[in-house]
């Protein structure tokens, strides 16, 4: 049976079966059935369907063998299916019946939720609640319909937990969005593999705490395991969000040590990285690479393109990508009405977005009406931005911080009280919490002349005690990440980097030092400290730190 390859082959041992023991021994054909779904062969397992189907003998094993055969090819429904044909024969359910079971429940919609509870119970009544591979299974179908008190309670009952049970209760953690206690049990754990990492990795990362996943991963090279392609996935997203361009450049060296880039997960990954650290060229070059571009890679190139100021080559590459057959989604939309956006491309964009639903099958969403507010906003057309908003937005009240901060940043820039003092005044009687929105409304009644309304904004602010968070800035040294915050004294080096910014008006052009009155901002501590990768104390007693920190670096520094 182990040398069958072509399914006329397989007919071929069927008729013998049928000829030889099937009469007296119906059982016989479980082997057969068991062949052919563990071959993974799709013509096999069809003809084990219709097989089992005709069969007048039914057993647990058959049946575990064709739930098992249905998950295999990635068939949730015939498997529940099969489930409750089983239980309509009286047939005994087992411990190799319940897992891939369960896991159909995971799989679809719902509707079939309440399915699963119904077989955690009938695991319990079998007395099966201390299988391993059955607690799994349940704990990865509680963590995807968001009941991790209950996954929990199974975890703590089972005495002997492995590492698969502990990174199934992180990966659940992590999707709910409890990183705390997934780093707990991930702390707690006797041993790690790389599965393990990835789920805390991947937690951090839903949860933007993007630092954490770079740590995570140098801890985790220190303890010399091999990154599979979902670890470098997270870390890549991470230098994304960090700009650390340095780890970025590791890592995709490391993509190409282990022959990873073929990934296009992976690969979308790096183009969305370099495009956001700035490096466009090399997005480009990685994704013309590629051997498969799906749309999270095209989104991802156009995407890169549009923040960096190449409105035009988004929209080549946005035909580019309609020509290759690939259906714009969402996210699209979003990138290219971006790109029309700073290009002030206002026609275009309008008829694009007009184009979204009737042409491309896309039905536009808030963000893709919010972009549309903001290109209208920033060509100078506020009362057509105003009108797009009441007629396909619900009115103001709809918006958010970014929607309303368009339109008061444009009614600032363009001097347009009119339409400015009519839009804060619908905010103020929403008793809107936004500190920026706060701010763009003052600064417009003030720039305008009009006191006594900025003063009304500033009283506002100081009653609804609205605080400003902190800015932040991060800054890649030797290929570590630094984070600072605008007040923060709390980094061990931060008293040598201030001292070091109040020396330079002593030492620079007037028309230089004038740039460094603001000097405790964290945008200005920030590249201070990244021009010292060495003691600065040291260079601050040896006065040299005037070579270090030239007039000309500290005004790029300063952009």
């Amino acid at each position: 049976m182990q040398k069958c390859r072509t399914l006329n082959h397989l007919k071929e041992l069927h008729c013998q079966l049928l000829k030889l023991y099937l009469p007296e021994t119906p059982s016989a054909i479980a082997p057969l059935l068991s062949f052919a779904v563990n071959s993974r062969i799709p013509s096999f397992f069809n003809y084990s369907r219709i097989v089992f189907q005709n069969l007048g003998y039914q057993s647990t094993f058959l049946y575990n063998t064709m739930i098992r055969g249905y998950m295999q090819s990635e068939m949730p429904i015939p498997a529940i299916i099969c489930y409750k044909d089983m239980l309509r024969d009286k047939l005994i359910v087992n411990n190799y019946t319940i897992p891939p079971l369960i896991k159909a429940c995971s799989m679809v919609s719902n509707e079939f939720s309440l399915l699963g509870f119904s077989v955690h119970a009938h695991s319990l009544k079998l007395g099966l609640q201390y299988d391993r591979f059955i607690v799994a299974s349940l704990i990865e179908f509680y963590s995807l319909h968001l009941e991790m008190d209950r996954a929990r309670i199974l975890f703590d009952e089972i005495p002997d937990r492995d590492v698969v049970l502990f990174t199934t209760m992180i990966d659940g953690y992590g999707k709910i969005g409890d990183v705390g206690k997934a780093r707990l049990l991930f702390e707690d754990m006797p041993e790690r593999n790389v599965i393990s990492w990835s789920a805390m990795m991947a937690a951090y990362s839903r949860a933007s705490d993007f630092k954490e996943v770079l740590c995570l991963y140098r801890r985790m090279e220190e303890d010399g395991l091999k990154p599979n392609e979902s670890i470098l996935v997270s870390v890549l997203t991470a230098c994304a969000h960090l700009g650390a361009l340095a780890q970025g450049f590791w890592v995709h060296s490391l993509a190409k040590h282990y022959s990873y880039e073929s990934n296009p997960i992976l690969a979308t990954a790096l183009v969305d990285m370099y495009s956001k650290c700035g490096r466009i060229e090399l997005a480009s070059s990685v994704f013309e690479e590629m051997n498969y571009k799906d749309t999270g890679a095209w989104n991802a190139i156009i995407s890169g393109f549009a923040m960096n100021g190449d409105a035009m080559k988004s929209f080549q590459l946005f035909y580019r990508m309609l020509a290759s057959g690939n259906q714009p989604n969402e996210t699209t939309f979003v990138a290219v009405l971006s790109a029309c956006t700073h290009a002030n491309l206002v026609e275009k964009g309008l008829s694009l977005f007009e184009r979204m639903s009737s042409v491309y099958g896309v039905e536009p969403r808030f963000e893709h009406r919010a972009c549309v507010v903001d290109l209208l906003a920033r060509a100078g057309k506020l009362e057509d931005a105003e009108k797009f908003i009441i007629e396909n937005m619900g009115g103001i009240e709809k918006g958010d911080a970014n929607v309303w901060g368009a339109l008061l940043g444009a009614c600032r820039v363009y001097g347009d009280l009119k339409v400015g003092d009519r839009i804060w005044r619908k905010l103020s009687n929403m008793k809107v919490a936004d500190y920026g929105t706060y701010v763009l409304a003052y600064n417009m009644y003030k720039e305008a002349g009009w006191e006594m309304e900025a003063n009304c904004v500033r009283k506002l602010i100081e009653q609804m005690r609205i605080k400003k968070q902190p800015g932040c800035s991060i800054v890649e040294v030797n290929g570590v990440v630094k984070e600072f915050l605008a007040s923060d004294l709390l980094h061990p080096k931060s008293r040598i980097v201030h001292d070091v910014l109040e020396s330079l008006p002593n030492i620079m052009d007037k028309s230089i030092a004038v740039l460094f009155v603001f000097m405790y901002s964290e945008a200005r501590i920030a590249p201070c400290y990244a021009k010292w990768p060495v003691d600065i104390g040291n260079e601050i007693k040896n006065g040299s730190y005037a070579e270090l920190f030239g007039s000309q670096d500290c005004s790029n520094s300063m952009n």
